[in-house]
This record gives structure tokens, C-alpha cells and sequence, in this order.
């Protein structure tokens, strides 16, 4: 690890266009102004911009508590709310600005301004309570991808009750150990939701997982979406639509500490059960606040689409909290994004009028597989900015992205950030920023990154790779695992002695300053002696025409210590036999090409599919026991197609 090797040879640069620049909330001049006050005073920086650009109802006077780190605490004598802060300060000025806009996957559309979002929140509200939620309750939900999902989150927070949103493509069982974990009083759910032109049956799940186990919840609250036949509890069940109608459509906010929690999301660990990463009030609606500002430019006529589902991280901060608390418009959409066929993201931006569009590169590379023609079809001349998030774009989805969907003209926030971090960390800002393909460029204002070796040390030299660590604690930072922090601590701090936050993540700094992602460091290859970035060969792979998607894993070696092991898409059919044969051949000259000899897959194995969750992320895990031969004891029912295992291991 003491310096991975980057063999990824990208020179490209695309600086921001002058129209771009001379509209921007921030240029080149006031992005070095916010780095150099926050390299000067780091906690007053935040301190400042905390006061500013937050509703308090106390105002803090303590800044950063470090006395008991790395628990550390921001203005933890301040009182504050999350919902006051993205709804009620809006009710004049925007009051009738809608806030969101929604398609549903059968087409169905709705919009709710302001002051009709901010009716709907305290009707839940006052429902939760008098179902007996109250401040420091844990209330789970397990919902499709509507804006109810947003008015539960928005409910919670309005009354202090902390909320846990488990993603609705879980199973029944990983939904019980959820709830249990965090000793859940009550769950928000559906009759289902619709996803790839199917209902997703949610509340059959939910009774699933309470009919073995989840002691803590008394009730449980079903939002009727999919119409069809549940069944239902009269002693536990609740309908939404019953619980809110007789409900007033005021609630005075919950006003709490800003350590005070908002909510507890859950994340897959190395080993063991999930870990339930706790998010404080204050500083994390700082950090979700702030970079939307920063790294979005949002302006107040924007429609920003943030494709996330809620149940994700993403979907908390760059769906809900983020843009509310700047008083911008966001879309929601429900399904997947090739019902009724592959165009549907693309007329979705036309319709809707989308003018920022930030989607994961899974999904961008799916659609580029699609071809071209689906976007054509369209007219998406009123998207000015695009974004990525989840896992590092590779340079050939990157330019497709640039090319076809900006017209070559449109800026490209490639971020990176992470379920722990809160809010985006590194990333460019788009007035500001001369981007590179695949790269997150920088860290944002008051974010002090740094490569270090296994010693902790700081990796010299103009092109450095290694360990990627935070040196310094920002607001929006994790504040421990829900009942475990001691494993908070082994986890994210430990490796070297609680000097820093440990992302997990390999990275490389190249002589500009910039970073490139290499994935994490478990997927890092030991090849030879040499350690290369999986990040890297899979964006040689992506880049031969025949090639839609790429996931490269390790698998033992006895000679090596490590082999290459990939799993193809194809543009087109699935090759087989011969042609099979032929095109391994080819690719494995190709990355031999494009990297070198050392990079040349030992194996390659085509598929239809990648094994993705719902949410489009690469379950990397299930690749590696598939490599290895193991046999495979992953929950494979959040699988997108959980049919395509069999594929993945050659048996089909």
C-alpha cells in the first residue's frame, strides 16, 4: 500500500465555459477565498456559514468539541430542527414554489408546493404523535420512491423522532434485523410499489419480518399506493390516509440539540450484521446545505433530479435534506429507468423540465449501452449540469456522459463521498474547476484529504497513491454505530491511532492535485508483488467497443498472490463458444494495450448483467466468492435479477 501503483493514463482537461463561469455562485477567485479561510480557521469557517445559512432557535456558542475524540461534536449547545429548516423559512418567500415534483412508473404525475408540503409534514406529524412517537423514538420506513417517503422523513425530524429508512428492495429478513437493531417503535410502509412494471410486495414483507421477531414495534402505518389487497391487522395496522385526515395541518417543530440524532442508516459491514451509521441534526444539514450550494450551483429555478432512491444516503441529503433546505424544486421518480422502454430517463429531463441530473455510473453505462438514439429522441437542451456519484465513473462512460447527454458543453460533478461522510467531500465545483475524466479533482472547502502509506505517513511525491484519510473533523461526519462504538472506532479510526478518519478507499493524487478513486482497498489487486486499482482495468475494459460494463476482482494465485478476474457486458448479445473465446482473446490484448501486460485478465466471464441491487450498485462481495469458487451465502434478494448468479458462476 506504501504507493499503488496508477497506471491510468488520462490527459484530458475540459475547463468550465465562460457562460457557465459568469453565472456561477462560485468561480476560481471565491472557491480559493473559501479554501484559504477554512485552511486558516477550520472550525470557524464552519461555524460562520453554519450561522448564516441555518435556522437556530438557540444559537450555539460552542463550535467543535474534540475533548472526547474522535467522538467529536458541533455546536452542540445550539437547538435547531431539520424540518423548520427545509420547510417553515420557505413559507413566505417560496410558500407557493413547488418543492416537489413526482412521476410515477405507470405515469401518473403530481406536484406539492411549499406550503403544501409543509400541510402534509405536520399532518404525519401530529398522526406519529398521536400514535404516542415522541422525541429519540426510532421509526423505520420501508417505502417506494414517492414523496410520502420525503413527508416521513420530514415528519420525524419535525417532532425529534429518529428515522431509519431501510431501502424497499431489501428482504423481509435484513428489514428484522433493522428494526431490531435499532429497537424500532413503529414502521411507515406501502401496500407496494411499483418498480420494472411489477409491484413490490412491501407490506407483505413487513409482516414477514414481524412475524419473527421486531418485539419493539406497536404500530405500523400503510400508505396505500398500489391498490391491490393487503393484509391487514386491525389492532396493528394503520392506514396513513385515516391516520392524517382528521389531523391539523400545523405542528410546531420539535426544536433539539444539533448533536441531537436525525437518523440512523444502515450499511453493509465487511463481516456481521449492519452497521447503523448515526447522523447528528446540526452538522449534517450544514454539510447537505452547503454543497448543494457548492457543488451544484443551485439556483432557485432549477429542477434538480437526484436519481437515488431515499434508502440510500444519497437520496437523505441530495433528495431531501439538501435541496429543501435551499428552497429548490426536486423531482421524484418511482421506477426504473427503461419502463416502458430506454428513453424513459431521457423524456422524463424533457417533460419535467430538468436542469441538474446526477445519477450513479452504473446507470450511465447501462444507458450507454442502449445506444445513442434513446437520448436523441429527446430534448434536453434545458440540463445545464450533470453529476455521478456512488463509485468512480471510469473515463469512457465519463466522455459519453459529457458528449451525448452535456453536448460537450455542460460541466460534470464527479463526486465523491460516502454513507459515513454525509455530504459530498471531493468533487468539482462547476464555475471553478477544470475537470478530468474519472476524477473527483479536489476536496470542497474546509475537507482536508491526504494519501498516507500503511504507517500513516504521508505519501510524497507528485504522483501518490495509497490509503485515503480525512486529517481534520468536519460537521457532517458520522458521529458513531448505533449501540457499537467501539466498533465506530476499529472501524473508521483505529488503523492509525485515531489520528484519522479512514475512508477505505484506495486513491491516487496525480501532480495537479487531483484525485482518482481506485476503489476500495479490498479491491485492490496484490499482482506480482505490484497493487493496482481494479477502478482502473475495468475502465480498460469499458473502453473496447464490444464492451458495456466491466467488474474486476481478485482470486488467489499461487505464484502471482493474485489473479485478475473479470465479468463482462456486452454491447449486444452475450457471446458464447467460439466468439466467446475470440473476444477474450482480444480484450485481454486490449487491456495488455491500454495498461500493460501485468493488467491482463487470467479470466473473463460474460454475463447479460451485472449482479446490482436496485439501486444500481455492483454487489463486488457476491463477484468475489463467485471468482473464488465459494459457495454463496449473500442475500441475494435485493438483486435486480438475482437470476443472473447462476450466469455469473458458468452454470447457465
Amino acid at each position: 500500500m506504501s504507493n499503488i501503483s496508477s497506471v491510468l493514463e488520462e490527459k484530458r482537461l475540459f475547463p468550465p465555459a465562460a457562460d457557465f463561469v459568469g453565472n456561477a455562485r462560485l468561480d476560481a477567485d471565491s472557491l480559493a477565498e473559501l479554501k484559504a479561510a477554512a485552511q486558516k480557521d477550520p472550525s470557524g469557517f464552519w461555524a460562520g456559514l453554519a450561522r448564516r445559512e441555518l435556522a437556530w432557535q438557540t444559537p450555539f456558542t460552542q463550535v467543535l468539541d474534540d475533548s472526547r475524540a474522535p467522538n467529536y461534536a458541533w455546536f452542540a449547545d445550539g437547538r435547531t430542527n431539520a424540518s423548520a429548516n427545509c420547510l417553515d423559512r420557505h413559507l413566505g418567500e417560496r410558500g407557493d414554489k413547488v418543492a416537489i415534483r413526482f412521476e410515477g412508473e405507470q405515469g401518473d404525475t403530481r406536484n406539492w408546493t411549499y406550503r403544501e408540503l409543509h400541510a402534509e409534514v405536520c399532518r404525519l406529524a401530529n398522526g406519529l404523535k398521536s400514535l404516542g412517537v415522541t422525541k429519540g423514538d426510532r421509526v423505520v420506513i420501508y417505502m417506494p420512491h414517492t414523496p410520502e417517503a420525503v413527508i416521513a422523513m420530514q415528519a420525524c425530524a419535525r417532532i425529534g423522532a429518529l428515522h431509519s429508512i431501510v431501502f424497499g428492495g431489501f428482504s423481509a429478513g435484513a428489514l428484522r434485523d433493522r428494526i431490531d437493531d435499532a429497537s424500532a417503535r413503529l414502521v411507515i410502509t406501502a401496500d407496494g410499489g411499483w418498480r420494472g412494471g411489477n409491484i413490490i410486495e412491501l407490506k407483505k414483507a413487513v409482516d414477514e419480518a414481524l412475524s419473527s421477531g421486531c418485539k419493539s414495534i406497536e404500530k405500523v402505518v400503510v400508505f396505500r399506493r398500489s391498490g391491490h389487497e393487503v393484509a391487514f391487522d386491525d389492532s396493528r395496522d394503520v392506514w396513513w390516509h385515516e391516520l392524517v385526515a382528521t389531523q391539523a395541518t400545523a405542528c410546531d417543530p420539535e426544536w433539539v440539540e444539533a448533536e441531537h440524532p436525525l437518523f440512523l442508516l444502515y450499511t453493509s459491514g465487511s463481516t456481521g450484521k449492519p452497521k447503523g451509521i448515526q447522523h447528528s441534526t446540526g452538522g449534517y444539514l450544514l454539510g447537505a446545505h452547503m454543497t448543494m450550494q457548492w457543488v451544484f450551483d443551485i439556483r432557485d429555478d432549477d429542477v434538480f433530479w437526484c436519481t437515488a432512491d431515499v434508502g440510500w444516503i444519497t437520496g437523505h441529503t441530495y433528495v431531501c435534506y439538501g435541496p429543501l433546505s435551499n428552497g429548490a424544486t426536486i423531482l421524484i421518480y418511482e421506477g426504473a429507468p427503461t419502463v416502458p422502454d430506454a428513453g424513459r430517463f431521457w423524456k422524463i429531463c424533457q417533460d419535467q423540465g430538468v436542469t441538474i441530473f446526477y445519477t450513479a455510473p452504473t446507470a450511465i453505462r447501462a444507458l450507454m449501452k442502449l445506444g445513442e438514439q434513446w437520448p436523441a429522441k429527446y430534448d434536453l437542451s434545458k440540463l445545464r449540469l450533470l453529476g455521478s456519484v456512488g463509485e468512480p465513473i471510469n473515463p469512457e462512460a465519463w466522455m459519453w456522459y459529457h458528449r451525448v447527454i452535456g453536448r460537450e458543453k455542460l460541466p460534470i460533478v464527479d463526486t465523491w463521498w460516502q454513507t459515513e461522510t454525509g455530504a459530498v467531500m471531493m468533487s468539482p465545483v462547476p464555475g471553478a474547476t477544470a475537470t478530468k475524466p474519472g476524477s473527483c479533482t479536489q476536496p470542497l472547502p474546509g475537507i482536508f484529504a491526504e494519501v498516507v502509506d500503511e504507517a500513516g505517513e504521508r505519501v510524497q511525491g507528485t504522483e501518490a497513491g495509497g490509503y485515503l484519510v480525512i486529517t481534520q473533523p468536519w460537521p457532517s461526519m458520522l458521529r458513531t454505530i448505533w449501540g457499537d462504538n467501539e466498533r465506530y472506532i476499529q472501524t473508521y479510526w483505529a488503523q492509525f491511532k485515531n489520528r484519522y478518519y479512514v475512508a477505505g478507499d484506495s486513491t491516487h493524487r496525480d501532480a495537479d492535485g487531483y484525485y482518482w478513486i481506485m476503489g476500495r482497498v479490498d479491491d485492490v489487486l496484490n499482482v506480482s508483488g505490484h497493487r493496482l486499482g481494479t477502478m482502473e482495468i475495468e475502465s480498460a475494459l469499458v473502453s473496447h467497443a464490444r464492451v458495456a460494463e466491466a467488474a474486476v476482482v481478485g482470486r488467489p494465485h499461487e505464484v502471482k498472490g493474485e489473479s485478475v478476474f473479470a465479468f463482462v457486458t456486452c454491447n449486444g448479445e452475450r457471446p458464447q463458444g467460439d466468439e466467446a473465446e475470440a473476444l477474450i482473446k482480444e480484450l485481454r490484448a486490449h487491456v495488455g494495450k491500454e495498461i500493460g501486460a501485468l493488467a491482463k485478465p487470467d479470466e473473463i466471464r460474460f454475463a447479460d448483467n451485472l449482479p446490482k441491487t436496485r439501486s444500481g450498485k455492483i454487489m463486488r462481495r457476491l463477484l468475489r466468492s463467485v471468482a473464488k469458487g465459494e459457495q454463496i451465502t449473500q442475500d441475494v434478494s435485493t438483486l435486480e435479477n438475482p437470476g443472473i448468479v447462476a450466469q455469473l458462476q458458468g452454470k447457465a
